[in-house]
């Protein structure tokens, strides 16, 4: 049997959380939620999941056509963003922070098509210089409640849109969605380069974008659930950015 030709649909790499726990295994495991690779492909894409290997970086993104920062249930490290201090409630994932940093850098670095979900748009700010709240409910007692206990597949408060970004353009000029939640933590000052397209009516900011870039979108919550049709016209935007990139 010949060898199939070369897909003509986007790989798109997404980065996946690790863990020591041991009730899937007694040795150390990767996780992603099925929803981060099934978006991918209903929208056009091919998902292959990342390992933590830093070294590959190089060969990960010869291979692929996009990158994807998925969230997960940590936080990065204050150091990576110069603060000395580190809030009760912040729970680290060295490994993966690590990983996901020389992973954005290059990514970034290339010009790749990127979209950063959660922490991983908290990890595009870093890379460019920008800070984090540690923690909303302390830092800013009067700001709504961004950690939904119902299902995130439901929306639970709005977005305003900033018009002319790449997210206006994906919401339709639209200048308000509703959306998911589920964060403690959000950009303070943000990095080099990036403009906000998106906040909540208390001034959390829901999404950052870099125009300079073929496509290089941030945002804080969680489109894979497809909870509005902003979520699957990012999916959408993105994989026809990453199928520009290569011809198809």
């Amino acid at each position: 049997m010949e060898k199939p030709l070369k897909a003509s649909k986007p790989l798109i790499g997404l980065s996946v959380d690790s863990s020591c726990d041991k009730h899937y295994s007694d040795y150390p495991w990767y996780a992603l939620r099925e929803n981060y690779c099934d978006t991918i492909h209903q929208s056009g894409g091919v998902p292959i999941m990342i390992p933590h290997n830093v070294d590959l970086i190089e060969n990960y993104l010869n291979i692929v056509d996009g990158i994807v920062i998925t969230g997960g249930n940590f936080d990065h490290d204050p150091k990576m963003y110069g603060e000395d201090f580190q809030h009760p409630k912040t729970a680290l994932n060295p490994e993966r922070s690590a990983f996901d940093f020389s992973l954005v850098k290059s990514s970034l670095d290339y010009d790749i098509p990127f979209l950063g979900i959660c922490a991983g748009q908290q990890m595009l700010n870093i890379v460019r210089g920008g800070t984090l709240i540690q923690s909303i409910p302390d830092e800013m007692p009067h700001a709504l409640n961004h950690a939904q206990e119902e299902c995130r597949h439901r929306p639970t408060h709005d977005i305003r849109i900033v018009e002319n970004t790449l997210l206006a353009k994906c919401n339709k000029g639209a200048q308000t969605a509703s959306v998911n939640t589920s964060h403690h933590q959000s950009i303070k000052d943000l990095g080099q380069n990036l403009i906000i397209n998106a906040t909540t009516s208390d001034g959390i900011i829901e999404g950052i974008e870099d125009p300079s870039m073929t496509f290089c979108l941030g945002v804080q919550w969680h489109p894979e659930f497809f909870v509005c049709d902003l979520d699957r016209a990012i999916y959408k935007q993105f994989i026809l950015a990453c199928q520009r990139q290569t011809g198809v």
